[in-house]
Parts: structure tokens; C-alpha cells; sequence
């Protein structure tokens, strides 16, 4: 009983993380069940992970963005112009494909600096700098394009937004053994991982999450990923836009969690005047950040065209609005200083299936506009909502089952007394925001 007690203090504690995940699996079932079962066919779950594979690589940049407390209004319009210039290099200049891509991955690091300069050293507000690229560089797409489509492709161009791993067993098994074996290996290393992280956590007397909740949580997600694992394998395999964006995931969900400048975009986010006092260089970081989106943006709009197999004037309209939805759906705190990588996916996912159960029950885009509207107003109301009756100490429910879930703060009082002959004149500890 008393298990079951703390689980459930802590899973209230989490409300936020939890909640959207739960609400993910709600919104699959729903669309399972309303579509006659053929939201989760597998040629639909492939046709899933492709279609939204760039606004979900936008979706890892922009979090960061976010959660350093600032925005990027510019990003579909990045997308769109790299495609142009992907279509001008490849199609017009015969470019190879493998020279093309990286010096369109550098146009987009060198769009993300020009916009970086202007909101981390002179200080304009990154909604004003990146509403002005928004408009710029969706002239630069009409100008690039001549406001005429550049098209066709190299096919392996087109491999990286719709190709699949090749089937080693020549299409004569009923699933695909490669993606068996990557579906099971990244399963097992999943395992392997939580295992490791609660063995270190244990180890330094951390907080922890409760055994019963950890074997709960660790065994659905590993059950689901040998679900998706099973679908993809009984259509055509893994996409390999899949396999970019999981090594994205995994690079970045490390960058922000185990290294210092995860921890600076943190600091910046949750309290910008404490992290200057502390030492970080503010300016770099946002800079940094806001390269790193453009180096995204490129990507993701080089996935799109190759998925389309061509350049288009309108190419990347509205991925900016999509990509937003899905940070702060997936749980990113409007004020900065919250949010996660994984966060992001699942959002991004939610945005997906909406689009994709809508347009399978064949709903106008008038009635998916205004539901999504809804579910992101729905999302940021119930952050508020919950950050709000906590006071940002965490849930409610779950101080009513008494599990702590952050250590008791420091107060002055009981800092320690300065001994005789050590100098009064020390330096403050400034509190630094920690990733959830």
C-alpha cells in the first residue's frame, strides 16, 4: 500500500510530463477507434513518421529556443529558402548531392548567425528579429525560385525525406529483420539506460522515482517501441529520416541534460540576471542557439523538399506555428527555463496524429485549424493552471501524499557561519534552473 502510495505522489508530482503522455495515448486510441482502425495500420504509422519528420526536427530546435526564453517566428521560412537553394544548387548548378547538402546545412548556420547577432549583442527582442526573417527570407524563397517550382531531385536526395533501410532478407520475409534488429537493439539499450541512470542516482543518494512506477513506466515504454517496431517492419521498414531524427534525439536530449551548455540555456531561461551573475556569457549562448536553429531549419527543409521532391515558393509555410505547438504542447513553460527534447517529440506527435486521424475522417482544414487551436490553448491553460495552484513547487496532489520532490531549500539562516578570519565578503551562490 504504502508503494502504491508513493507512486502515485510522485506521479501527481509529474503531473506535467505525465499528463502529456497520457494525453498522447488518449488521442491515439480516439483516432483508432474513429477511423475503423486505420490510424495504426502499418503503412499509416510509416506514412506518420514521414510526414512529420521535419516539424519534428524543428520542433528539437525550437524547444531550446524556448526554453532560453525567446522565439523564432522565422523557421518555416528558413526551411522554404534552403529548399530553393538546394533546388538552384542541384537542379540548375548540377551540384552533386553530397557537396549540396552540407553547404545548405552552412547557408542555415549562417542564417541562424545573422539573426543570433541582432537579438545576443544588439539586444533586439528575438520576436522582432525573427518576424523581420520570417518576411526576408520568404522573399529571399520568391527571388531564389522566381516564384516557379525547381524540380526533380537526385534520387539520393529524395532517399533522405522517403526512403526506407534496404530490406536484407529481399522481400521475401513477412517483416523486415534490419528494423527488427534496430527495433530491438534500441529497446534493449533503453532498458540498459534507465537501469544505469537509477543505479547512479541510488549510488549519489538522489531523488528517485519509485519502483513501482519505474518498472510500470520502463516496461510500457519498451512494449511500445516493440509495437512500432512490429508495424514498421510489416510495411517497408525504417525510414531513414527516422534514423536522423533519432540520432537528433538522442544527441541533443544529451546536450541538454549532461553538458554545460544545456545547463547555460537552463540558467538563461529561468532566471537571466542570475545566470549573468554566475558567470554564464549570456550573449554566446543565445547566439549559439539561434545558429544551431538555423542549422535545423536547413535540415528540416531539406527533408521537405526531398519528401516532395521539389522546391516550391510556398514551401515551409506555417511549419513555424506547428513547431511552437508542439514545444509548448509538449510541455516547454511560456516564460522559459522548462521544457525537454523528448517533450518536443511527443507534442510534435500529438500534432501529427491530430492532422493525420483529421484528414483520414476527411475534416476541412477550417475544423484542423480550430482544433488545434484548442488543444494548444488547452495545453499552455493547463500549465498555468497547474504552475499556478502549486506556486511552482509542484503539484498540489501530490504534496496531499507528502513525497518530496526537491530538496529543501538553503536559507540564510542556516548557511554556515563564517570562521574567525575568513572574509565575510564571499560570493553568493546564485540559483541555477535544472532541467526536469
Amino acid at each position: 500500500m504504502s508503494a502504491l502510495r508513493e507512486s502515485l505522489g510522485f506521479l501527481t508530482s509529474r503531473l506535467r510530463q505525465v499528463g502529456i503522455f497520457v494525453a498522447l495515448i488518449l488521442i491515439v486510441l480516439l483516432f483508432q477507434v474513429l477511423t475503423d482502425g486505420i490510424l495504426l495500420q502499418p503503412q499509416n504509422v510509416s506514412n506518420l513518421v514521414v510526414q512529420n519528420s521535419y516539424i519534428l526536427i524543428l520542433a528539437i530546435g525550437m524547444v531550446m529556443v524556448i526554453i532560453a526564453g525567446h522565439i523564432d517566428l522565422s523557421v518555416g521560412s528558413i526551411a522554404g529558402f534552403i529548399g530553393a537553394v538546394a533546388g538552384v544548387m542541384m537542379v540548375h548548378w548540377g551540384w552533386a548531392w553530397w557537396l549540396a547538402i552540407p553547404a545548405c546545412l552552412l547557408v542555415g548556420a549562417l542564417v541562424g548567425a545573422w539573426q543570433g547577432y541582432w537579438i545576443a549583442y544588439v539586444g533586439i527582442p528575438a520576436f522582432i528579429v525573427t518576424l523581420a526573417g520570417m518576411l526576408i527570407f520568404r522573399g529571399l524563397t520568391l527571388i531564389t525560385l522566381k516564384n516557379q517550382q525547381i524540380t526533380p531531385f537526385p534520387s539520393e536526395l529524395r532517399a533522405l525525406g522517403g526512403g526506407f533501410l534496404p530490406d536484407i532478407s529481399g522481400g521475401t520475409s513477412v517483416l523486415e529483420w534490419l528494423t527488427v534488429i534496430l527495433g530491438v537493439g534500441a529497446t534493449l539499450a533503453l532498458i540498459i539506460q534507465a537501469l544505469k541512470e537509477r543505479r547512479i542516482r541510488k549510488k549519489f543518494d538522489l531523488e528517485n522515482e519509485p519502483m513501482a512506477w519505474f518498472a510500470t513506466k520502463t516496461t510500457f515504454v519498451a512494449l511500445l517501441m516493440l509495437i512500432i517496431t512490429f508495424l514498421l517492419a510489416s510495411y517497408r521498414g525504417t525510414p531513414i529520416v527516422l534514423i536522423v531524427l533519432a540520432v537528433l534525439v538522442i544527441g541533443y536530449t544529451a546536450l541538454m541534460n549532461n553538458s554545460v551548455f544545456g545547463r547555460h540555456v537552463y540558467a538563461i531561461g529561468g532566471n537571466l540576471h542570475a545566470a549573468e551573475l554566475s558567470g554564464v556569457k549570456t550573449k554566446a549562448v543565445t547566439f549559439r542557439l539561434f545558429v544551431n536553429m538555423g542549422v535545423l531549419a536547413a535540415l528540416a527543409g531539406l527533408v521537405f523538399t526531398a519528401r516532395l521532391n521539389s522546391a516550391q515558393p510556398a514551401g515551409g509555410t506555417g511549419f513555424e506555428l506547428d513547431s511552437i505547438a508542439a514545444a509548448f504542447i509538449g510541455g516547454a513553460a511560456v516564460q522559459g527555463g522548462i521544457g525537454t527534447v523528448a517533450g518536443a517529440m511527443i507534442g510534435g506527435l500529438i500534432m501529427g496524429v491530430l492532422n493525420n486521424g483529421m484528414s483520414i475522417l476527411g475534416l476541412g482544414t477550417d475544423y484542423q485549424q480550430l482544433i488545434k487551436g484548442l488543444v494548444l490553448l488547452l495545453a499552455v491553460g493547463f500549465d498555468i493552471f497547474n504552475k499556478n495552484r502549486t506556486g511552482g513547487g509542484g503539484s498540489t496532489i501530490g504534496k496531499k501524499f507528502k513525497f518530496r520532490t526537491s530538496p529543501p531549500a538553503i536559507t540564510e539562516s542556516k548557511a554556515p557561519a563564517a570562521t574567525p578570519g575568513q572574509s565575510q565578503d564571499r560570493p553568493v551562490p546564485v540559483p541555477v534552473a535544472k532541467p526536469e
